[in-house]
């Protein structure tokens, strides 16, 4: 098959956000082009929401967001190589980095501005390893599975094959430091070999054994110090990039030209490591641990409640970016217990939403429509909503509440029945996520997958089907989200 050419869709895109000239940075997550803009009133939003392969325009977090869904990827190395190889090179020395790091929103007092790059800076650091950690979850899944008794035990604990295969899947959680600082540090315009470096610090054998134990480093005035494992954390490692960011900034200017190749990394990544080993380190990633348990504690507490508003309103999250706020807490959840109650719940939200579009794509004659659907489907049911949602559901209001409340449903379910996830990938490709890796023969939470999961297929479906949407329904115009997801 021949290779679909997005390069007409990138120059289309590029001149409707007022060309070339007007573009800071270019980055992306997994369904949308994130532009950071000059002058964003320069951009044509019309002109690019009814552009055929763009499914939305939205602006918060002080960028220029262009939802494209699946296809993203190919539609930004496209706009990329339309920029030029000038652009490029920014992109990879980090120059443009480091400008739209610094990029504010025009409006908002300072808090919102605040809220909006912190968000922007969880976007940029969590985005590129997503992929990552979702395949090694469905990986680490499918070894559970493959060990139940029930199936006959395929595989041993330990045999050379699953401990091989383990080790596939633990390396993107076990270094997840190094690969969440290295792209933070793109994010802000740093070094991310610098950032790497100190996230290797984090995840060294060694440090890490000290951190197991609670090894103490010193103590003052009979406070001990101690060593905290970092593998799996997240939260240190951001703090740790913009630390690095800041610290070899100033090292720039004020050492000689003939000591920065040396000297700057040397100096920085000392003074941050020990900063994060010694302060930062065990302040947030003991936070993080606090509020993610916390969280874990409250939804398994509160049941079929928790379950039923949580997934009544968490694709609504989704419409105003904030959503992103909440993977990282999903990751440390799993990084620190091992499991995740919000993150069952999350699950069915996405089946809900891929099963209101697929009773769309199956009711409609409108072709393009069909067309639409079945795609917006077949990304909600591996994991991914927003196509879903922008390009058909919100677009027929009823498509969206119908969803919602097969979540809701999905949730009382799971809720119901204390489901968990021990993984990360989410929806019905993120089934092997629901088998218990260290108590196998426990299939509770699977089978509170399989029956919220049908709940929210059924629900969804047949609510969207008979109230939801019919062909006489007028599509309306792509939703807009507001400026600023912090005054949601």
């Amino acid at each position: 098959m021949a290779k679909k050419d997005y390069s007409e869709l990138a120059k289309t895109i590029i001149q409707d956000v007022g060309g070339e000239e007007n573009v800071n940075n270019l980055i992306h997550c997994i369904t949308r082009l994130r532009f950071y803009l000059k002058d964003e009133s320069q951009a044509n939003d019309e002109a690019l929401k009814n552009t055929k392969g763009v499914i939305d325009v939205i602006k918060a977090s002080g960028q220029y967001q262009v939802v494209i869904g699946n296809e993203v990827t190919n539609v930004y190395d496209a706009v990329v190589d339309e920029l030029g190889p000038q652009f490029a090179a920014k992109l990879n020395d980090g120059t443009a980095s480091e400008t739209a790091a610094s990029a504010e929103p025009e409006s908002g007092n300072g808090f919102v501005r605040a809220v909006n790059k912190l968000i922007g800076l969880i976007t940029g650091s969590m985005t590129p390893v997503i992929g990552v950690i979702a395949a090694s979850g469905i990986i680490k899944g499918i070894l559970a599975l493959l060990t139940l008794p029930q199936l006959g035990a395929i595989l041993n604990a330990k045999s050379t094959v699953y401990i091989t295969i383990s080790a596939m899947a633990d390396s993107a959680f076990y270094f997840l430091p190094i690969m969440v600082g290295f792209a933070a540090a793109r994010y802000l315009g740093g070094d991310p070999i610098v950032a790497a470096v100190i996230g290797g610090v984090l995840t060294y054998p060694q440090i890490v054994t000290w951190g197991t134990a609670f090894k103490t480093m010193f103590s003052i005035g009979g406070f001990d110090f101690q060593f905290l494992k970092y593998t799996y954390s997240i939260f240190p490692m951001i703090l740790a990039a913009w630390l690095a960011k800041k610290i070899g900034d100033w090292f720039k200017k004020v050492l000689p030209s003939y000591l920065q190749m040396i000297f700057n990394p040397l100096f920085t990544i000392l003074i941050v490591s020990a900063i994060t080993l010694v302060i930062t380190g065990p302040v947030i990633q003991g936070a993080a641990n606090g509020i993610a348990d916390f969280i874990n504690w409250l939804v398994s507490v509160s049941g079929w409640l928790g379950g039923l508003v949580i997934g009544g309103f968490y694709q609504v999250l989704v419409i105003f970016g904030l959503h992103w706020g909440v993977v990282p807490l999903v990751a440390q959840q799993i990084s620190g217990s091992g499991e995740s109650a919000l993150n069952a719940i999350i699950s069915g939200t996405m089946v809900s939403q891929g099963a209101a579009v697929l009773a769309v794509a199956i009711k409609s004659h409108k072709s393009e429509l069909k067309e639409l659907g079945f795609a917006a489907a077949i990304s909600a049911f591996c994991g991914v909503t927003e196509p879903a949602i922008y390009g058909v559901n919100l677009r027929y209001r009823r498509v969206f509440v119908s969803g919602l409340i097969g979540s809701a449903v999905s949730g009382f379910i799971t809720g119901l029945m204390h489901g968990n996830m021990f993984g990360f990938t989410g929806s019905l490709i993120g089934f092997s996520s629901f088998f218990d890796p260290k108590n196998p023969t426990n299939l509770t939470s699977f089978y509170a997958f399989l029956l919220s999961s049908l709940a929210a297929i059924i629900v969804s479906f047949l609510v969207t089907w008979f109230w939801g949407y019919n062909d006489k329904m007028v599509m309306g115009q792509k939703v807009e989200k507001k400026k600023n997801p912090a005054k949601a």
